[in-house]
């Protein structure tokens, strides 16, 4: 089979400057939206310390471990608080999940930069290997298996946010495996940013395809005007419900099984057995592990593939024929 001849050095380095856009408006986002849950749990804190009560119960450890917080941990070594930044009343500081934010997009440019590189020096006349064989097999199915077959014509213009989305996401997903990390996908003020620019890209792309005008009409449906008052309402509200199950899916699925795995890890010292410890939380967490490590790639792949969805119905042409054929 011919090689993607493609993947050319500006290629990635056009998809690795996508990245920082989306990195500042996850950032900006996450932190103003979270700041009335950071003040809520600083009062709960206080009103708990207050109390006389030292101790905390399993379920406010690994709420902790799992919630976005204003401290790097690295218990036993100690933490350190990350800096806070107020700006026109909006609370912008950095925060774990930022952190590890930026610590993905770092990663991705430093991935894409050298492919690109690689790519630079090579040329056409070998094929790639190691990690840029790996990118091009990534490249080659997130353009093949979900851009072209859930798009169609005009796919290419979309790859580099179908690419970035994916790679982004699943480098989140696996950071928040390794010790000491955090799931910013775990955050539903970060999903809730990836999938309103999956939403607005969607949009963008139906207008494009049908015009002002078939875009309008696309809210009645195709149905008598008398219906409109109805139809336009709930066609409306449809265009929101995509970016809510987006955002829901990946924030659920992320959080669920950090909580899965802290949770059978707790029971050997709830009940304060041995053999619970040996037989039943270790051999179980590491189990759920290792589904979490195919959860991170399954969930990068079910956004990138959804939001590709979306956008494929929104642009195609099928459904502007409807309306005619139904007169």
């Amino acid at each position: 089979m011919k090689r993607f001849s493609a993947l050319r050095a500006g290629d990635f380095t056009r998809i690795a400057i996508l990245i920082i856009p989306l990195l500042f408006g996850f950032g900006t986002f996450a932190n103003a939206a979270s700041d009335a849950g950071h003040g809520e749990a600083a009062a709960h804190g206080e009103d708990g310390g207050h109390g006389g009560h030292g101790e905390e119960s399993a379920g406010d450890v690994i709420m902790h471990h799992i919630l976005d917080s204003n401290k790097m941990e690295f218990d036993p070594f100690g933490s350190f608080a990350l800096p806070k930044l107020v700006i026109g009343g909006f609370d912008l500081s950095i925060t774990k999940h930022v952190v590890f934010m930026w610590l993905a997009a770092i990663i991705l440019l430093a991935v894409f930069l050298y492919v690109g590189n690689y790519y630079k020096r090579i040329g056409s006349r070998k094929a790639p290997g190691g990690v840029a064989n790996v990118m091009e097999a990534i490249v080659q199915f997130i353009r093949l298996d979900v851009a072209k077959s859930n798009i169609g014509e005009g796919y290419e213009r979309h790859m580099p946010y179908l690419l970035t989305v994916f790679v982004f996401i699943l480098v989140l997903n696996l950071l928040g495996l390794i010790p000491y990390g955090a799931s910013a996908t775990g955050n539903i003020n970060v999903t809730l940013t990836l999938s309103v620019f999956t939403f607005f890209i969607t949009q963008v792309a139906a207008v494009k395809a049908h015009g002002i005008k078939g875009y309008l009409a696309h809210l009645t449906a195709g149905t008598h005007p008398a219906l409109w008052i109805i139809m336009i309402p709930i066609e409306f509200i449809g265009l929101f419900t995509k970016p809510i199950a987006l955002t829901i899916r990946l924030f659920a699925n992320m959080t669920a099984g950090h909580i899965v795995i802290l949770s059978l890890i707790f029971i050997s010292f709830i009940l304060k057995s041995f053999i619970v410890a040996v037989f039943v939380s270790v051999p179980f967490s590491v189990i759920i592990y290792l589904l979490e490590i195919f959860i991170a790639f399954l969930q990068a792949f079910i956004f990138t593939m959804l939001s590709a969805l979306f956008i494929g119905l929104a642009s195609s042409h099928d459904e502007s024929h409807e309306p005619e054929a139904a007169h």
